[in-house]
């Protein structure tokens, strides 16, 4: 029996190996293996890494590789210059990244190139062997971690469109008005086909990105380039995919019909358009007429929601994807971004005109340090991108951005997981429209979600905070409670006027009636101020903090427990009383105390004749615990401005100290 079972893995690992190393073909409008089985593609692209974009990397002007590369040179020399792109391109991309991709759950990768990084601009027919080791060292990257391969030609020769994104002169995408730049781009494909004919990892090849003809040019002169880099193609390499592109930045496909070669498929982008399937309709169309796979070559630089609608709708017409990008500098919108070295700045007022020129040594240092934070390690990991990508129930299913437990505070930007309705609602949450950008999130940090985040400016409170807040919007929490028992709930919130109101619900049930907001004097002066009294059941909870009206910004969410049911805790040993802050205050303050153990304490404030304002009696835990008074006394009225004294008795023990509100 036991060498049966030995038998039987070592079979089922030559089936794998075998079926690894077999070509990814089209059949009857599909993707299909060697065993016809079909191949779902879900894929990320490598944009950035071999094609710098100024948008990425925050350099200003044009912003092609050619711009990027002449401003690096102006500030530290050729020689510089070239150690600067070595350490560029091993950290964007190594061997870690191409793990993480694959770990994450992509299974193809779309590898836009430069074809300078082949051959030499004003060497045509000449090939450089270290541009082609690059990719051949990535190819055994994803070899190894069962990834496959488009290789896409983002930048052909002369351009293909005007844009920075294909490298052009800016002026004219001369790949069409140059007939010797067409000869150029099916010399270089199928001198890459002859290279990799036999490569199983690589899928296809994506022959031209983003075209767009000139004025005067007809999508005649596009099919024709297309077949003849195709027919050059098939002279060395009969296995791989053509990959087609539509005129027009991928979506027109006039006069690319009938299909020229039996294994080839349409390549559409989506970019800033109704997540619909009638925006796909002409596709399926071909698809269906033709029998000819399609592919979503690229998509992105959208909303969480956005995303996620728009996987659903190619998954379910059986259109496999691939997402732009997996890392950029300071974004929301890829798996991973990187840092900007906090003195970048100084190179970008330079190449504005805006700023002296800094020494070489100065501007190579900033440069490095640049690179060096393109290291996987050193970027902050996006999970909101990845499960808008790859979470089926996204958009009807909140789930727990982080453990959030009560008795405790959190963030308000630890709202769930999720899509607009189900995790958050906001007002602009996605953008649909090609010719006119609303942003989905006004201050551009933290997630890529509809909800408005900006850095607070809050040393007492969370880095980040939820503003541009409109009526009716609201945020929903997972909360784990802890245990059953009476909860005091505070908002950190800051307002510039009087009127914001908020109220907070468990699931569709009101937990609190409706709270005002006062002003506090500025959109990052912050105050806490009670918003609930509030019973609590033990175990997982959706807090729903809703919005009613605007005018304000939040930043932190706390559940202080007052009482507990059925649960008499013991005084503690010791404990310690310190002094509130702020103090002065305001509105609210904080009274801070620690615990030799668990237990009950009572926690009473009195005026400066003695009498009694408010007692709480507060079960707290061991260590740190604090009581936020929000100026009210016992009947929930604010007190008046004056002295008062705050006092803890911990069984026969009493400590007090004096604190000051001013009105």
């Amino acid at each position: 029996m036991k060498f049966s079972r030995q038998i039987f893995i070592l079979v089922f690992l030559l089936f794998c190996v075998t079926a690894a190393s077999a070509f990814i073909k089209t059949k009857n409008g599909k993707f299909v293996n060697d065993q016809d089985q079909p191949v779902f593609l879900k894929g990320v692209g490598l944009g950035g890494w071999l094609v710098p974009e100024g948008y990425m990397l925050h350099f200003p002007g044009f912003g092609s590789p050619t711009s990027i590369n002449s401003q690096v040179v102006d500030v530290i020399g050729e020689q510089n210059a070239q150690l600067f792109w070595k350490q560029y391109r091993k950290n964007y991309v190594n061997e870690q990244d191409i793990a993480r991709i694959s770990e994450l759950g992509y299974n193809s990768i779309r590898l836009p190139f430069n074809y300078r990084l082949l051959s030499p601009e004003d060497q045509p027919g000449v090939y450089s062997e270290d541009g082609f080791a690059l990719i051949d060292t990535f190819l055994s990257w994803c070899a190894k971690y069962k990834l496959y391969v488009i290789l896409d030609m983002h930048c052909a020769p002369g351009g293909q469109n005007a844009d920075n994104i294909s490298d052009s002169d800016g002026q004219e995408a001369r790949l069409w008005t140059e007939s010797a730049n067409q000869d150029r781009t099916v010399d270089i494909w199928k001198h890459i086909a002859q290279r990799y004919a036999n490569d199983t990892t690589i899928i296809g090849y994506d022959l031209l990105n983003e075209p767009v003809l000139p004025s005067g040019h007809s999508a005649t002169e596009l099919r024709g380039l297309y077949v003849r880099i195709t027919n050059a193609i098939r002279e060395v390499d009969k296995n791989h995919i053509i990959f087609v592109e539509g005129n027009w930045y991928a979506t027109d496909f006039t006069s690319l019909t009938p299909p020229w070669d039996t294994n080839m498929a349409y390549s559409f982008h989506k970019y800033w358009n109704d997540p619909s399937v009638s925006t796909i309709q002409s596709y399926l169309n071909m698809r269906k007429t033709y029998h000819t796979p399609l592919w979503m070559g690229e998509s992105g630089e959208n909303s969480n929601h956005w995303f996620a609608s728009v996987v659903k709708m190619l998954q379910d017409n059986h259109i496999g994807w691939c997402w732009w990008t997996h890392k950029k500098f300071e974004t929301t919108t890829s798996p991973y971004s990187a840092a900007l070295p906090g003195d970048f700045q100084t190179l970008v007022n330079y190449w504005n005109g805006q700023g002296a020129k800094p020494s070489e040594s100065v501007a190579l240092s900033i440069l490095l340090r640049f690179t060096e934070n393109l290291k996987l390690d050193r970027c902050r990991y996006l999970p909101d991108v990845v499960q808008a990508l790859f979470d089926t129930t996204f958009l009807e299913q909140g789930k727990p951005f982080k453990e959030l437990t009560v008795p405790g505070a959190f963030a308000c930007v630890d709202y769930d997981f999720g899509g607009n309705g189900t995790a958050y609602s906001d007002a602009d949450f996605e953008r649909t429209q090609f010719d006119s950008y609303t942003p989905w999130n006004q201050g551009g940090q933290y997630r890529n979600d509809g909800i408005d985040i900006e850095k607070s400016n809050d040393e007492q409170g969370p880095e980040y905070s939820v503003g541009w807040i409109e009526p009716n919007e609201w945020l929903a929490f997972t909360v784990q409670v802890s245990e059953r028992g009476t909860y005091d709930v505070y908002l950190r919130y800051a307002g510039n006027a009087d009127g914001g109101q908020v109220r907070l619900f468990d699931d569709a049930a009101p937990l609190t009636n409706p709270v005002t907001l006062a002003k506090t004097g500025g959109w990052y002066i912050w105050d806490t101020v009670k918003i609930g009294h509030v019973n609590l059941s033990a175990g997982k909870h959706k807090i729903i903090l809703k919005f009613l009206k605007s005018g304000f910004n939040v930043d932190q969410l706390e559940f202080a427990k007052i009482s507990s049911t059925g649960q008499i805790n013991t005084p503690p040993e010791n404990f310690e009383l310190g002094q509130n802050y702020p103090n002065p205050f305001n509105q609210s303050t904080r009274i801070p105390f620690s615990l030799s153990g668990k237990g009950n304490v009572q926690l009473e404030i009195l005026d400066c004749l003695g009498n009694l304002v408010l007692a709480h009696q507060i079960a707290s835990k061991s260590g740190a615990n604090f009581f936020l008074w929000d100026g009210s006394d016992q009947n929930g009225q604010p007190v008046s401005s004056g002295i008062y004294f705050y006092r803890i008795k911990a069984g026969d023990k009493v400590q007090t100290k004096k604190m000051i509100c001013l009105r």
